[in-house]
């Protein structure tokens, strides 16, 4: 239109506009007032405009984001019971997680709807044999199956590899094999950054180490082509988070096109287990809400429900279905599901993913410099780096800079947790060999909760 009321209103530059900034200001520095440093090392500006939009727009349309529950295969008749109950009430992917491999899969999957809903699996082990028996059974079926097996990931997680270094390798370059041109199977290589996130690893450290995960399967497996399963746990920094996913997508791209790989890689999202709380448990609802929010409009392929008292309590229906309806009604209430990218455009979301991206790929760079990530693990200098940030992050919790609310601001001095332990919700201690100092998750509010517990007992 050329009569628009906005041709009245004539275009303002971000130099107009600090100008003004500081003339009200009245003397106060911009920088050391308005401007917030992270500990990513990336400064907020109080205000963005179209000066703040990346030269090369790398936006990518969000995928449709299907809702996942996990179901732990103890018998595979009760978790086929507990699968089909799940699919009718809402959700549309299941991740299976395999203790041992004794399950019948013919139980398990008895009236499974293999045509609409996902299967995700996650195994305790690594084996061979066990593939062989998901391809004989699924080869004739309609299934979507992705494999979540992410040897370098366990090896940060326990310590140790699973057998060892060769043979891990090997035994994965086989199943790699074995699933060439099966197409039930969408992705057989998994990177777990949810590990870091929930040790207390920074954003950039995330996607840095996430790269430099991936980079060392470009390395040493057979097959450059291999889609990937990123398995990322979201936090509480809302529009930060978003930019931390549509970063990691940026970084793929770039990381995969040095391996001439055209192969996508897909986001498996979580809620963070770092800020969760077991006093004034109820939060943890609002919490993964967001964390849900953020996994969505960041351009999540599938969201997996965390229920607010997993961390405490044995399976729990009432928690699970809250859980799960938490991101039915994102979907189809708050419609979700409908806008194919809601943060295209938001000078301050794309801001965040530049600057994410660009640390990410620095930080990416050095490592490689000093040999590769499985070389800094080894020599203990990830897991340095990890606890550094998460340290610095516990001493803001602990000097009440950075809040969670009921726990060391605002706490219900009435609330009583000592008979609702169903589970150990700390950091388990047990002593054994390792070849290297494992990466351990754990919640902030730990220590303070500890204590609590200790005075109900008074």
């Amino acid at each position: 239109m050329t009569n628009s009321l906005f041709n009245e209103f004539p275009e303002i530059s971000t130099k107009q506009w600090k100008q003004k900034i500081q003339f009200e200001l009245k003397g106060e520095d911009y920088n050391d007032t308005l401007v917030t440093k992270t500990p990513e090392d990336i400064n907020i500006k109080p205000f963005y405009n179209s000066d703040d939009f990346p030269a090369e727009n790398n936006s990518i349309i969000n995928p449709e984001w299907n809702i996942c529950e996990k179901i732990f295969v103890a018998k595979a008749s009760g978790a086929n019971v507990k699968a089909i109950e799940n699919i009718k009430k809402g959700a549309q992917s299941i991740l299976f997680f395999f203790p041992d491999d004794t399950a019948d899969l013919h139980t398990l999957f008895k009236s499974f709807p293999f045509k609409t809903v996902a299967i995700h699996i996650e195994t305790a082990f690594l084996s061979v044999d066990f593939v062989k028996q998901l391809v004989n059974f699924f080869k004739n079926k309609q299934a979507h199956i992705f494999l979540h097996i992410d040897i370098i990931g366990n090896l940060a997680r326990t310590g140790n590899w699973y057998f060892n270094f060769k043979k891990d390798f090997a035994i994965y370059n086989n199943i790699q094999s074995i699933l060439t041109d099966i197409p039930q199977f969408k992705t057989v290589v998994t990177v777990d950054l949810s590990l870091y996130q929930n040790a207390g690893a920074n954003m950039v450290q995330q996607l840095a180490y996430g790269l430099a995960h991936v980079n060392e399967y470009f390395t040493y497996l057979e097959r450059k082509d291999f889609a990937v399963t990123f398995k990322i746990a979201v936090g509480s920094n809302y529009f930060f988070e978003i930019g931390k996913l549509k970063a990691l997508r940026i970084l793929w791209k770039t990381i995969a096109s040095e391996y001439n790989s055209t192969a996508n890689c897909f986001l498996f999202c979580t809620p963070t287990k770092r800020n969760k709380t077991l006093y004034d448990y109820n939060v943890n609802m609002l919490r993964t809400t967001t964390e849900s929010m953020s996994a969505i409009i960041g351009g999540a392929d599938t969201i997996c429900t965390l229920p607010y008292d997993s961390f405490y309590h044995k399976d729990k229906e009432f928690a699970s279905r809250i859980a799960r309806n938490q991101l039915l009604i994102l979907k189809h209430e708050s419609y979700f599901d409908k806008v194919k990218n809601p943060s295209d455009g938001s000078y301050y979301i794309e801001s965040i993913t530049e600057d994410l991206a660009k640390k990410g790929l620095e930080l990416f760079k050095k490592i490689e410099a000093k040999n590769g990530f499985l070389t800094l693990l080894k020599e203990h200098l990830i897991q340095k780096k990890i606890k550094e940030n998460a340290n610095t992050e516990q001493t803001k919790f602990n000097e009440k800079s950075k809040i969670l609310v009921g726990t060391n601001k605002y706490q219900n001095q009435k609330d009583r947790m000592q008979n609702e332990l169903e589970l150990y919700p700390f950091v388990k201690t047990e002593i054994r060999k390792t070849l290297i100092e494992p990466i351990i998750e754990r919640r902030l509010a730990e220590a303070s909760e500890q204590e609590r517990l200790k005075k109900e007992v008074l």
